[in-house]
């Protein structure tokens, strides 16, 4: 079971450490096969190869953040990646030129100007449609799990929201985004896709947001709730997490034909706002008792119970050594305030641009040996998911 990484990157000048919308001339340095643009200049999209192993997948990731530095650095600029920019002016915001982006401006207004926000999608090889539609709703109770794992949003235009994930906040407020409800089949999905195109509220199937979709042109299955995660460890985190949770509800469903699902989902949303509240450093709403519980807790909840499915990838040394680490260390928005508590915005940046390069500043990080991730210039396996295809955008 392969997978499949979309990151996105906010553009800063690295003197000031302000949002800048200059995408353009980035892209010009970099193939547009691995990277593109994105509703606003101010952010830069790139698209991983196909990879069975987390390592591979890890070495990819890597690889591709230092190409995008190194294009970055040579006009003066960084590129970071996180669910907000801790300075980030409303004035930042400038349209990528294409005719689909002018449309959503025009009809969406603020909510388009505010996208000043960037996500990670995970892609995981599934069977067919109709399968993908019955997965989704079996991992959804999970997904707000892995929001709080990837938050890195805390600050909004120079303060502090109180949220862990203030990105979520703010993608919220598109039609088609949040928690998806279940379908019983491929079918009955697409023809509610439909329905919503018919009716105006959006333009197209690639502007299906919610929190995991499958995708139109590729045999995948793509959690969309996450935050970018300053660090490439993170992402291979939750892309190991997400396939366990993919295998095991695959497993389920042979098992028994019957999806699990008692058609309530009226608590996800609930979960998903509690999860990019707390991160990890508050509670989190338990998939299985729907009460709040530690986050740690939770967080060791779905290890535990994804361990033979992450065995059966290969993927629990790492795994298992990741968690570990993000639950010592705290999430990415924590260790953002923290610095901003201790320094001030400007050292936030510095931290952000550090860690998307690779670097670690937190003392008692765990090595890149230690979690067994090697780093290398080694090349991807196939084309990158997505490439050349209007989904690929992530808007």
């Amino acid at each position: 079971m392969c997978i499949g990484v979309e990151e996105e990157f906010h553009v800063l000048e690295v003197e000031s450490g302000l949002l800048v919308p200059r995408a353009d001339p980035i892209l010009r340095r970099l193939p547009r096969r691995t990277f593109t643009s994105e509703l606003h200049q101010s952010i830069v999209e790139s698209n991983s190869g196909v990879h069975a192993s987390l390592d591979d997948l890890y070495c990819d990731l890597a690889r591709t953040r230092r190409r995008l530095d190194r294009a970055a650095a040579s006009l003066g600029l960084a590129a970071v990646a996180s669910g907000t920019a801790p300075l980030a002016p409303a004035s930042s915001g400038q349209p990528t030129a294409d005719a689909r982006y002018h449309h959503m401006v025009e009809e969406y207004r603020q909510v388009a100007d505010e996208q000043l926000i960037c996500g990670a999608q995970v892609h995981v090889d599934i069977p067919d449609r109709d399968t993908a539609v019955r997965v989704m709703c079996e991992v959804s109770p999970w997904l707000p799990v892995l929001l709080a794992l990837s938050a890195s949003s805390p600050f909004w235009q120079g303060s502090d929201t109180g949220y862990a994930s203030w990105r979520t906040m703010l993608w919220q407020r598109w039609p088609t985004a949040g928690p998806i409800g279940c379908f019983p089949s491929a079918a009955e999905y697409d023809a509610a896709v439909r329905d919503l195109v018919r009716a105006g509220i959006i333009t197209d199937a690639g502007m299906i947001y919610y929190d995991i979709r499958p995708s139109e042109h590729l045999p995948t299955l793509e959690l969309r709730i996450c935050d970018a995660c300053p660090r490439a460890e993170t992402v291979v985190l939750v892309a190991g997490l997400f396939r366990a949770l993919v295998t095991e509800a695959l497993e389920r469903l042979r098992q028994d034909d019957a999806p699990s699902c008692q058609g309530r989902h009226e608590w996800l949303r609930g979960a998903a706002w509690r999860a990019a509240r707390s991160g990890l450093e508050g509670t989190l709403v338990d998939p299985e008792t729907h009460r709040d519980a530690p986050a740690q807790q939770v967080v060791r909840k779905m290890l535990a119970r994804l361990r033979p499915a992450l065995e059966s990838h290969g993927d629990w040394p790492t795994v298992s050594a990741l968690t570990d680490e993000a639950l010592a260390e705290g999430s990415a928005a924590e260790r953002i305030r923290r610095t901003a508590r201790e320094e001030d915005l400007l050292a936030c940046v510095d931290l952000l641009i550090a860690e998307t390069r690779g670097e670690r500043r937190n003392r008692g990080s765990a090595s890149l040996g230690r979690v067994n991730l090697p780093y290398s210039d080694a090349s991807t396996t196939g084309p990158p998911f997505g490439s050349g295809a209007p989904e690929a955008i992530g808007l």
